[in-house]
């Protein structure tokens, strides 16, 4: 994983299991190179904001593109998503809700919140490994964002 000042995706993902499956797939296909990944709410905002224990990494430098989890412990997702979009220095960060949550209401929370994608994650491995390939080309390769 990428040193946390050159991090191009930052993988919000409490399961060992499919924080692995996820880094296989993006490996797969030459799309991990700047990955780092946190395991709660609370890692993931200090990451973003350069607080607590990523206090030293510089927030001039923010991710490209954020993998985030909606049920994580400390923080849930949602709500690291309200604070990431409620913020000048992060709210044009994609972010894309990679989760197993197919609830209507979720879905709906993260899009009211400002998620630019909310993906379910595939319970196979080869249909997970393509949706995070699709995920990373589109977001990394061809989406435009002003930097």
């Amino acid at each position: 994983m990428g040193a946390s000042n050159d991090v191009e995706i930052l993988l919000v993902e409490d399961s060992p299991q499919d924080a692995e499956m996820t880094l296989r797939a993006l490996q797969k296909h030459n799309l991990a190179n700047g990955v780092h990944r946190v395991e709660d709410g609370v890692q993931a905002l200090e990451f973003v904001f350069a607080t607590g224990e990523y206090s030293t990494r510089s927030s001039e430098r923010p991710p490209k593109l954020v993998l985030l989890d909606l049920k994580l412990p400390k923080v849930d997702g949602l709500e690291v998503l309200r604070r990431m979009k409620s913020d000048d220095r992060t709210k044009r960060i994609p972010v894309v809700m990679l989760t197993s949550s197919k609830l209507d209401e979720d879905m709906l929370k993260s899009y009211t919140l400002g998620v630019n994608s909310y993906v379910v994650k595939p319970v196979e491995f080869v249909k997970l490994v393509e949706a995070v390939k699709q995920l990373g080309l589109y977001w990394l390769q061809i989406n435009s964002v002003p930097r």
